[in-house]
């Protein structure tokens, strides 16, 4: 019976940056386990491939083109899932941007800027229009995708890692007020993960070598290593877990001075 707690049927689920990486294996993984998924992201010819590969798995799918830094277009977003399936159940605030990397005193403004924008504006902006929603249904989780950049510095993520920072703490925040609607808040936090936004990282050697040193595992992961703890927090498995940031990031080791 415990493997019926994390089935997601009758779910539906809004992923953003759900077109690659964490985004794409996540939406995929709520599909395999029942859910109906709508996936966001700037690019609608890239999410319509996605939302093929969840329509092949029997569930309904839905692309919408939206700029998770942009309060109207976010707005647009909840618009269009609520009037294609009536409802959001789980909301995983996934979409996010490293434009720069380098000690935190060399960043330009502007991209800390757009950093700050899309990492954690979007997350709350987002969160506070779905989680108004759940209210009136009577409860739902929010996920927010965090990092383990946000416990602890890594080498030339200075600012990626203070917005990460903050969406732990905006997490924190929503589950102490949320709670009392039945909505859960938790988040995932993430090591290295080969994905797109984070190739700079995985492929330069002496770089990957570093973070490969520092994880107990002794490797770098893939974005379907995070897709087992988002199915968790989703679901009914987890009814007694909020406020909390579960790190995914094979046992992350702290970097010296």
């Amino acid at each position: 019976m415990i493997l019926d707690k994390y089935r997601l049927d009758g779910k539906v689920a809004l992923i953003t940056g759900g077109s690659r990486g964490i985004g794409q294996a996540v939406a995929l993984g709520f599909a395999e386990v029942g859910a109906d998924v709508a996936i966001a992201s700037r690019k609608l010819p890239d999410l319509e491939e996605v939302a093929k590969e969840i329509s092949a798995l029997g569930r309904h799918s839905l692309a919408i083109a939206a700029h998770a830094g942009h309060k109207e277009e976010l707005d647009d977003l909840v618009k269009k899932t609520i009037d294609e399936f009536g409802r959001i159940d789980i909301l995983v605030n996934n979409a996010g941007t490293n434009p720069v990397f380098g000690p935190l005193v060399d960043i330009e403004e502007r991209a800390w800027d757009a950093l700050m924008n899309l990492n954690l504006k979007g997350y709350y902006l987002l969160s506070q229009a779905v989680a108004k929603l759940m209210m009136k249904q009577g409860g739902g989780s929010i996920i927010n995708m965090a990092s383990a950049a946000g416990t602890k510095p890594f080498p030339g993520t200075g600012a990626y890692s203070v917005s990460k920072a903050g969406v732990i703490m905006l997490t924190q925040v929503l589950a102490t007020e949320l709670g009392k609607h039945n909505i859960r808040v938790n988040a995932i936090a993430p090591g290295v993960i080969k994905t797109k936004m984070s190739t700079h990282l995985w492929s330069t050697p002496e770089i990957a070598q570093k973070f490969i040193e520092h994880t107990a595992l002794g490797y770098i992961g893939q974005p379907e290593d995070i897709v087992g703890v988002a199915v968790l927090l989703a679901s009914d498995a987890s009814s007694y877990i909020s406020g909390q940031t579960i790190a995914v990031d094979g046992g992350g080791l702290p970097f010296g001075r």
